[in-house]
């Protein structure tokens, strides 16, 4: 084990990750004149300056499962263009109606919300062609690709999203078991399929993606309510947009629910959780557990 600094260690780690992807997803739609309008608006938000944690957590799982980095790239950059598209899409005036996205105008502010709403599913749609593509085995490719529809779907990402509308502004008190519905499809479903699909792609069996599945599960709920509680005293500028709006639009939260101290606690309680899970894995997962802490502690 190196006796370098965590920061360090993750920050190396994480920026290399970064990189990769980057340089992947940027021969996927490359730049360069002529393109068209299209290929500009899914670029404009794709380089929006995004931390790609997502794609990291697939890499690090695939490091935790036996694999390497770069087994893990196709899957990472499907990872990366389904959730842009959705928050593309969650910006839209008919849904979230964002003006600002990590720091900058929404898509549909500088497109048009006609061309917003179709860079979101070019991208979509490019997303199942990486991993059709991807230099693994063809039964390994199908599992990826159910495992990426599920959890951007109905019975994930987009069936909390649905949730998260049909909460907003409701009458009466908050209900608990639908809060954790709605965190565990709107944000949890593609964190738990992004350390899922990073195991796949290094030959993870049944049992390790299970553990991979319960670290993601208690992860992906901390980082919603680090998400919830940076609405209610973040920093804007280190967000990259407005803080409030949760309150102002009477949305499901848990802090609503909770309060404040409660889920500070449960935040942490949730990264101990997680890293619990890591123990015997046959690759090494001290990425995983930097990052399990790391998301704990953010201020954006």
């Amino acid at each position: 084990m190196s006796d370098r600094p965590v920061e360090q260690e993750l920050r190396e780690f994480w920026e290399a990750g970064a990189r990769a992807v980057n340089d992947a997803l940027d021969a996927l739609i490359p730049p360069g004149k002529g393109a068209g309008r299209l290929h500009e608006a899914m670029r404009y938000s794709l380089f929006a300056g995004g931390k790609r944690l997502r794609p990291l957590l697939a890499m690090a799982a695939c490091e935790g499962a036996g694999g390497s980095l770069r087994e893990a790239l196709p899957a990472a950059c499907a990872l990366e263009l389904v959730h842009t598209y959705s928050l593309i899409h969650d910006d839209l005036p008919a849904m979230d109606d964002d003006d600002y996205r990590r720091g900058r105008p929404t898509n549909h502010r500088v497109f048009g919300e006609a061309m917003a709403v179709l860079a979101g599913d070019a991208l979509l749609t490019l997303a199942f062609g990486v991993l059709a593509k991807a230099p693994l085995p063809p039964t390994t490719r199908i599992r990826l690709v159910e495992e990426l529809a599920e959890a951007s779907g109905k019975e994930g990402m987009v069936g909390g999203q649905v949730l998260d509308i049909e909460a907003t502004g409701a009458e009466g008190p908050p209900d608990p078991e639908l809060l954790r519905d709605l965190h565990r499809k709107k944000t949890g479903a593609l964190i738990i399929a992004s350390l899922r699909m990073g195991g796949l792609c290094a030959g993870a069996d049944e049992s390790l993606l299970d553990r991979l599945s319960a670290y993601g599960q208690a992860v992906g709920l901390a980082y919603q309510i680090v998400d919830d509680l940076l609405d209610v005293g973040g920093d804007a500028g280190r967000i990259g947009k407005a803080v409030g709006r949760d309150a102002a639009l009477n949305k499901l939260t848990w802090p609503g629910v909770y309060g404040v101290d409660r889920s500070r606690e449960d935040v942490r309680r949730l990264t101990k959780e997680a890293i619990a899970h890591l123990h015997g894995f046959p690759g090494d997962t001290r990425h995983l557990a930097d990052l399990a802490r790391y998301l704990a502690d953010r201020d954006w």
